[in-house]
């Protein structure tokens, strides 16, 4: 599904854990870089599941660099998981890893996720994020009340998610400090297997606006 070959990278966490990625580059550099963050470690999720391949392809495919790893514990990322507190420095590391790679301009950097990958994301994004998509978050299932986002944010999700309450992504969109976009697809569910181009063409709509 993505056309470009992937360079193989490890970059280390602020506790000391090596984890794997895979750096997409466009054809044409310099050029603005996003970091896909995957579902839930303990229920089979790691960085080649399709959605986040589609995430990347949707980037990719506007010229947009994609780095997408895996999380503590996951393939060849060292220690275990850590019930969303460690992962939230996996995150921070791969934003740093991707603003050290010189094709990409450090203010250029967006961030990615879907499912718990999208709770990650909404609770380690910084301030240097100057895009944040949330793919399926998992309002009935993780605590996340409130997001501290102050950057452009796509809240997307399938009209039949079973753990995406489309009502709750609607209220945490509206507490959001930035601009909030809510795309909901419908006769999808939480695993997008008939609705990845809609997906695609969401995300690459967004990317183009906020971080192109």
């Amino acid at each position: 599904m993505v056309t470009q070959a992937g360079q193989s990278v490890k970059f280390e966490t602020s506790d000391g854990l090596s984890i794997e990625g895979v750096l997409h580059l466009p054809e044409s550099t310099p050029c603005a870089g996003i970091v896909i963050c995957h579902p839930h470690p303990q229920y089979g999720g790691a960085m080649h599941d399709s959605v986040v391949m589609s995430v990347c392809k949707a980037a990719l495919d506007i010229g947009i660099a994609a780095l997408r790893f895996n999380f503590r514990g996951v393939g060849g990322s060292e220690g275990s998981y850590d019930e969303g507190k460690g992962e939230q420095r996996d995150v921070a590391a791969a934003l740093e890893q991707l603003r050290g790679v010189a094709e990409v301009g450090e203010s250029r950097v967006g961030l990615a996720g879907y499912s718990f990958g999208a709770a990650m994301a909404l609770r380690a994004v910084d301030q240097g994020v100057r895009a944040l998509i949330a793919v399926s978050t998992p309002t009935t299932m993780a605590n996340i009340e409130s997001a501290d986002v102050s950057c452009p944010t796509l809240f997307v999700a399938g009209g039949e998610d079973e753990f995406c309450d489309a009502g709750d992504l609607r209220r945490l969109a509206s507490d959001t400090a930035g601009e909030a976009e809510v795309v909901i697809v419908p006769g999808v569910d939480h695993f997008w297997s008939s609705g990845e181009r809609e997906l695609r063409a969401a995300v690459g709509a967004f990317l183009e606006k906020h971080l192109k």
